[in-house]
């Protein structure tokens, strides 16, 4: 049997798989987590990157409401009791960015608590056209009511997952950032008896698609709660030139009447004065 017919295809075969672990490497992604930069303390800003370009940037302040049960002081009844979290400084972070998909995860105390995101973009055809917008369309929280700094004396420690269930959150034009300083509010259901998780997050500024400069957002879609709130906030401004506007008008009317009156030819009251006229 000849060998030499071989060489070639080998050869090609390793040349491939070269390639193929070069590609890999070229497009590795980095994470960053750039909370200690961030102005509030509660607020923390993480960052994807690939190929050396930012592909996802998400700000945000988010605290998670977790309900879990305790055994009363009878031995026998169940108490259900609440653990408050937020997202420490030091969370590890994970991030995939695709160009209709990508994820942001964030991990801390050895992994016993994982926050996850989850962003797709779509297509919606229009009378007018295709509309392209992204969204959240899940969020999960994994905990471990066996972790002692928020679960004291869980009955039946054991891992949980709470998700959500068909969601649609923070809807945003293509090539557009979402960006919402109000509180909301999203609900999640648990592993644990169906419990009702709650997630709270304010402060956002997120976008996980078509970035066009390296570490900026692009222009900032605001949600409903905060222009609603930005127009009750201009209102008494508004109100208050509408006045000023009719003081002005009023007082201009009054003076060009007074002028006219003024040069008005006085008649005397007297009739007697006529004849002298």
């Amino acid at each position: 049997m000849d060998l030499n017919r071989f060489k070639p295809m080998d050869s090609t075969r390793v040349l491939f798989c070269v390639f193929s672990i070069l590609a890999q490497i070229l497009a590795e992604q980095e994470v960053e987590n750039l909370s200690g930069l961030s102005t509030s303390p509660d607020k923390d800003i993480f960052v994807v990157r690939e190929n050396g370009t930012t592909c996802l940037m998400a700000e945000f302040a988010v605290r998670i409401v977790v309900p879990f049960d305790v055994l009363a002081m009878n031995g026998i009844d169940l108490i259900t009791e609440q653990a408050l979290m937020t997202l420490p400084r030091g969370a590890e972070v994970q991030g995939k960015c695709g160009s209709t998909e990508a994820e942001l995860q964030m991990s801390w105390n050895k992994d016993a608590y994982t926050f996850s995101l989850f962003f797709i973009k779509e297509a919606h055809n229009l009378s007018k056209g295709q509309d392209v917008v992204w969204k959240i369309n899940k969020i999960q929280f994994a905990y471990d009511t066996n972790e002692p700094s928020h679960f004291g004396n869980a009955f039946n420690p054991e891992k949980h997952t709470a998700s959500s269930h068909r969601l649609s959150a923070f809807v945003t034009p293509a090539g557009r950032s979402y960006e919402c300083q109000a509180q909301q509010t999203i609900s999640l259901i648990s592993s644990d008896h169906q419990k009702g998780v709650t997630i709270s997050m304010s402060e956002v500024r997120i976008q996980p698609f078509d970035i066009k400069s390296d570490f900026m957002f692009s222009e900032a879609y605001k949600c409903i709660t905060d222009q609603r709130e930005q127009l009750e906030e201009m209102l008494p401004l508004i109100l208050g030139i509408i006045l000023a506007l009719i003081i002005v008008i009023t007082l201009g009317v009054y003076h060009i009447r007074q002028k006219m009156t003024a040069n008005q030819v006085q008649l005397p009251t007297d009739r007697s004065q006529y004849k002298n006229m």
